[in-house]
């Protein structure tokens, strides 16, 4: 299994470049100041660009001109995308994956659209999903689900136990009783 997360950041320049076996950290500083391209029987390997600098160029440029769909009904898709944080999270996640994937020979796109887009792509635009209320045209706020901050000490409980269905209040049969 790949480890995205350092693949990213190779890519994004938030991790070391990948060196070949033998040549340590020290050997490729002195190769790039000396303006080698390699040293002792190796050379550096610099981590390839992103293709994309920020999500909305992402989603602009591939993810909505390749991936379009016929909105409405089951399909939605906000015109101010980037107001909703969940949309935003969710994108986000899809471009880093791209940027990792689309570098792995063979199967990497098809890992990406199997494990990646094809979760995503019908949550994000699902009827349910963040664009629930809105348009292409019309950008709809989402209603927060409201929270009710729990009585005094009622996580503090024997040992920190959260209190049984009985201790609730809970009907015997809900909660398994005879």
């Amino acid at each position: 299994m790949t480890d995205h997360a350092s693949s990213l950041g190779a890519l994004t320049g938030d991790s070391p470049p990948v060196l070949p076996s033998g040549i340590t950290p020290g050997d490729a500083d002195a190769a790039s100041s000396a303006g080698e391209s390699g040293t002792a029987g190796g050379t550096v390997t610099r981590p390839p660009e992103p293709v994309y600098t920020l999500v909305e160029d992402w989603v602009i440029d591939y993810f909505l001109p390749m991936f379009r769909r016929t909105l409405g009904g089951e399909l939605r898709w906000c015109g101010q995308w980037w107001r909703h944080g969940e949309a935003i999270s969710r994108l986000t996640c899809l471009w880093h994956a791209w940027e990792v994937l689309r570098l792995q020979p063979g199967t990497g796109m098809a890992t990406w659209y199997r494990d990646h887009l094809d979760h995503q792509l019908p949550i994000l635009m699902g009827a349910r999903g963040p664009f629930y209320q809105c348009s292409e045209t019309v950008h709809r706020e989402p209603r927060e689900a409201v929270v009710m901050p729990s009585p005094g000490e009622w996580w503090d409980g024997a040992g920190g136990v959260v209190p049984s269905g009985s201790e609730l209040g809970m009907p015997s049969d809900v909660i398994g009783g005879r």
